[in-house]
């Protein structure tokens, strides 16, 4: 019988030799897999074919849970323990060290989802209001792009792909965004975005377009400088610029968004409502939006009811 001793040995090699790991990578691999022996030890487990999917799964608990000699492990970190484990039975597995791999059904712990970052109503408009402190073309540009980001919840990609045919700011505002997949939707444009499209398609985009030395017309709705499409990259510089005259710190392409989608919802719109507006295939991903919201409806419980707290 192999020993888990042995086993390690032989996957460490493999790693090495024939993965060809630095020196460092192996170092990791080994310190995971020697707690992982030692856990098994405490067990009773001495041989690869003792190992149960039990003694896996006691394992990572006991790396989330730490112990006396070590303190819990992040998600990341347990995961990536894990697979050193993972990658180690089906290795011996595959080389007929082992009978059976008791790790295969053993899945790493999926990281704690990331809440979407959206700021404060106030500070939305603090951002728009800094976008345009003149009436030249890019102050008109640079206050339209931002308006229409946050009064549709447009993605960046979505308004830099936007050409000129695809937005209708007659009586009843409505833009055709090209989502991920090649999906399209139609979205309201609010009163303030179409103000701002308008000021800039009828006295800034003519003097941007005159810029370009292509031939045809560039059909994009945002021009950069020089009269072509504004790329994402420089749609992003545009919004890191106004958020520091605007003294706004982590602000990002998607805040305004993540702010759009959040502001519906504190406002009573229904979660299938905006699922639509953003695009999202599946109403999980705009769920997510709502744990923001319930913070803030305990915020205002606790703030507000005379028996909220103690």
């Amino acid at each position: 019988m192999v020993t888990v001793r042995e086993g390690m040995r032989e996957y460490l090699d493999f790693l090495e030799v024939e993965r060809g790991l630095a020196a460092n990578s192996v170092e990791s691999y080994w310190r995971d897999l020697r707690r992982y022996e030692e856990v098994l030890a405490e067990r009773g487990r001495g041989d690869l074919d003792e190992v149960t999917a039990g003694d896996v799964a006691e394992f990572l608990a006991s790396l989330r849970e730490g112990d006396g000699e070590h303190d819990p492990l992040a998600v990341s970190s347990a995961a990536r323990a894990l697979v050193a484990v993972r990658g180690m039975h089906a290795f011996l597995v595959k080389q007929g060290l082992a009978a059976a791999d008791p790790a295969r059904d053993i899945s790493p712990p999926a990281p704690p989802k990331r809440l979407p970052k959206a700021i404060p109503l106030a500070d939305v408009e603090r951002l728009l209001e800094a976008a345009g402190p003149s009436d030249g073309p890019r102050s008109l540009r640079d206050r339209a792009l931002l308006e229409f980001l946050y009064g549709t919840g447009a993605r960046i990609s979505e308004a830099t792909g936007l050409d000129v045919d695809e937005l209708q700011l007659d009586d009843d505002p409505v833009v055709r965004l090209a989502g991920k997949g090649g999906k399209h939707r139609i979205v309201p444009v609010g009163s303030y975005a179409t103000q701002a499209l308008n000021a800039y398609l009828v006295r800034a985009r003519p003097a941007l377009a005159v810029a370009s030395k292509r031939a045809a017309v560039v059909p994009a709705v945002f021009l950069n400088a020089r009269g072509g499409r504004l790329t994402r990259q420089g749609a992003w510089g545009i919004l890191q610029t106004t958020a520091e005259r605007a003294g706004l710190d982590d602000v990002s392409p998607h805040t305004l968004r993540h702010s759009f989608a959040t502001h519906l919802l504190d406002g009573g719109a229904d979660i299938r409502v905006v699922q639509e507006l953003l695009g999202h295939a599946s109403v999980s991903t705009t769920q997510l939006y709502t744990l923001i919201t319930v913070d803030k409806l305990r915020e205002v419980y606790a703030a507000a009811h005379p028996r909220a707290l103690g």
